[in-house]
């Protein structure tokens, strides 16, 4: 009985480990270019400040809001403040500036301006963190009578909702609303009778700041 002797496969061997060589070498190069593409960016993010200022240019700052103002790196003058009762603010470097009557943008470019004294190229993010100064009052036979600040567009029947709703004897047909405009002081009426029963739910307007509801 005669023994067969395997062939060998040698011829083989060189060919394998030159591809699995190729592999290793695409492999390193593929994470080196993902490393050095990766690092730039973050670098880039870490470096620079944050441009996006979410706050609505057409707000109009007034007394008693609560405003946020960030310098970037300059944490000694960043910080959260009121507006005071005469609307204006002071900071540090700056000395006092004229809040209420601005926009947050315009309040932004005033600080920066006056703070170009002692920083080169400031950056100044002013944002309202609680509005007060936009209010209405409700006067008269209600059982929380007062001030209250303006919030999701109220309408008269919210603000009566607010105030606690009426007292005995007060003349809910014979209700308005005073409104300052650019004409003068108007007055418009409110039937709460009528508007609760669904009629004339014209009259059940949304408050403005500065609106006065007289219930009397």
């Amino acid at each position: 009985m005669s023994l067969t002797t395997p062939k060998c496969s040698w011829p083989l061997l060189p060919l394998l480990v030159c591809a699995l060589f190729c592999n290793l070498l695409v492999a390193q190069s593929s994470v080196s270019t993902n490393t050095n593409t990766s690092s730039p960016a973050a670098t880039s993010a870490e470096s620079s400040p944050s441009t996006a200022k979410p706050h609505d240019s057409s707000f109009v700052i007034g007394n008693d809001d609560v405003l946020a103002i960030n310098v970037w790196k300059e944490p000694d003058i960043s910080r959260s403040i009121p507006v005071r009762s005469d609307g204006k603010i002071s900071l540090p470097l700056v000395g006092e500036v004229q809040a209420s009557g601005l926009t947050p943008l315009a309040l932004e470019r005033d600080i920066a301006v006056r703070l170009k004294n002692y920083i080169a190229e400031p950056e100044v993010t002013v944002m309202v963190q609680q509005v007060n100064s936009q209010k209405f009052n409700i006067l008269g036979q209600m059982v929380r009578p007062g001030s209250y600040v303006i919030a999701n567009s109220p309408t008269v029947l919210d603000a009566i909702a607010l105030a606690g709703g009426f007292r005995d004897f007060a003349k809910k047909k014979s209700m308005y609303v005073l409104r300052q405009g650019p004409n003068g002081e108007s007055r418009l009426p409110f039937n709460y009778k009528a508007v609760s029963e669904g009629k004339d739910m014209a009259q059940n307007i949304k408050l403005q700041p500065g609106d006065t509801i007289i219930v009397p």
